[in-house]
């Protein structure tokens, strides 16, 4: 009996021991592209890639790594010199102030460049600086690091000149990091003829031992026909010699995530060192998007290379950066409208700001008399959930509807006598069903499989009414970001919402 006993609290202490102490992929789920990840303290804060989504870069907090909080956008404001393109944002904390090295698509000509912003509170928003690179037709992917009391920076250049290797350049930046110091010098290019012939990019530097470690990510980032992977190279000195690893690439696709790479490296107060970066997962892809991963780094004690601990794959389930640790179930969205102000997690089009009012528990929403109308969106945490919301019934379009872009959308909305699911291809908009409604306020919703396939309708006398045939939105997906999800008013006046909600 004594035997039998000593086994089942054995067995159970394993079973809670395992339960606590591991993680699965992704921590950060949901579109979320090119992260970065500092820790400052005992607390760790992260962000990615917006694209086409204002406001930029959705901004995290962590105590673990495992479960983040979301605290709004990074960037309070569109900063005056950009339009759009707001990619791959760099964290770096120094001497008691946060900065922020950002990439964005400058009005003036359309070409993507590498901005900076800095705050003494990261809660409370940054102060930009403006552009800090310019160079030939495209500097993206910008890092920081600190060697030897100096401060230098890196970035990719050349993807967008023609008959020029893509590299990654670098240089020392003034004792405040807003300036560019000295010349301009190479660190790596990319070998046409070897896994990373697409290209070197998103870029992350990092000291150990005798050697300045450089993880990047090689051939293409995005879209359905991917091909990204993660390398290493080394150097004694930051202007070089660079020798990239003869075991590159140390990680690329799997069964079930495809793509990943561009990423940051993280220590955490027991000196283990983990990347944050992105893939797709394979079964939901372009339709969820690039999701953030995390997966620890060990180094090999005879060569000093570096290793994922889990393999040459992203990990499924892997030992979590703190004991006790318990990843949280993802939690689903609601909005009743009862604040002042607009809940943090909607987003909406970089070239489509909305107005909007809110009281007496309504969103009013102004439309647009375009074929889309104004959006304010949502960003999905899963690929299979259920959007709903309760409107009220006037002369302007008001529903709800999943995004790609002002031309490219499908949705569901109600108006005087009438419910209409419609689709918004190459920017022409197409009635696919039509129904009679006299209802003062109509529940709409629409419920998604997989990011994809997508079944919209009503509630009639409390019960589900679907509206048409099941749709697949095969073309909202973009290159570099996924569809939003959310609520939209076409017409030239206000369309009101009570309530929205996704459930997972």
């Amino acid at each position: 009996m004594k035997t039998l006993f000593f086994f089942i609290l054995t067995f159970c202490s394993f079973q809670l021991f395992s339960q606590e102490t591991t993680y699965r992929n992704p921590v950060i789920p949901g579109d979320y592209p090119d992260p970065t990840v500092i820790r400052v303290g005992d607390t760790y804060y992260a962000a990615g890639t917006s694209s086409e989504w204002a406001l930029p870069y959705r901004l995290y907090e962590s105590k673990d790594l495992i479960n983040w909080t979301y605290l709004g956008p990074l960037l309070k404001e569109m900063p005056d010199w950009t339009m759009g393109s707001y990619w791959a944002p760099e964290l770096f904390y120094h001497k008691g102030t946060y900065f922020v090295y950002y990439t964005a698509r400058r009005k003036t000509d359309r070409k993507s460049y590498i901005g900076v912003a800095t705050t003494k509170d990261i809660k409370k928003g940054f102060t930009d600086h403006g552009l800090i690179i310019e160079w030939t037709n495209e500097a993206i992917d910008a890092f920081v690091i600190e060697l030897d009391g100096k401060l230098y920076i890196t970035w990719k250049a050349y993807g967008l000149d023609q008959g020029r290797d893509i590299e990654i350049l670098g240089s020392e930046l003034s004792p405040d990091g807003l300036k560019l110091k000295g010349e301009v010098f190479s660190l790596i290019t990319a070998n046409r003829d070897d896994w990373e012939a697409g290209g070197a990019e998103g870029q992350c530097l990092v000291k150990h031992g005798e050697y300045i470690y450089m993880f990047y990510a090689g051939n293409g980032c995005c879209g359905p026909n991917c091909n990204y992977m993660t390398g290493v190279a080394r150097a004694k000195f930051v202007k070089g010699p660079w020798e990239k690893y003869s075991g590159n690439p140390i990680l690329h696709s799997s069964d079930q995530w495809r793509c990943p790479g561009h990423g940051t490296l993280v220590t955490t107060p027991g000196q283990r060192y983990f990347l944050l970066y992105h893939a797709y997962n394979a079964a939901t892809n372009i339709f969820t998007g690039r999701q953030g991963l995390l997966d620890e780094i060990l180094w090999d004690k005879k060569t000093g290379w570096p290793y994922f601990r889990y393999g040459k794959t992203p990990s499924l389930q892997a030992e979590a950066p703190y004991s006790g640790t318990i990843q949280k179930e993802i939690s689903g969205f609601e909005d009743r409208f009862s604040s002042k102000e607009l809940d943090k997690e909607w987003t909406w089009d970089v070239s489509q700001k909305p107005v909007y009012e809110l009281a007496n528990g309504y969103l009013s929403l102004i439309g647009r008399e375009t074929p889309t109308g104004t959006f304010l969106g949502v960003r999905p945490r899963k690929s299979t959930y259920f959007l709903s919301a309760e409107t009220e019934t006037s002369p302007v379009q008001t529903g709800i509807c999943l995004y790609g872009t002002k031309d490219n959308a499908v949705g569901i909305s109600s108006s005087d006598g009438k419910i209409e699911l419609w689709k918004v291809s190459g920017g022409q908009r197409t009635v696919l069903s039509s129904e009679i409604n006299q209802a003062s306020s109509v529940m709409l919703f629409v419920n998604v499989r997989f990011g994809q396939y997508c079944q919209f309708g009503y509630f009639k006398d409390g019960k589900r009414q679907n509206i048409g045939e099941q749709i697949h939105v095969s073309d909202l997906p973009q290159w570099d970001r996924a569809p939003m999800a959310g609520i939209q008013v076409r017409g030239a006046t206000n369309g009101q919402f009570k309530s929205v909600s996704i459930k997972y």
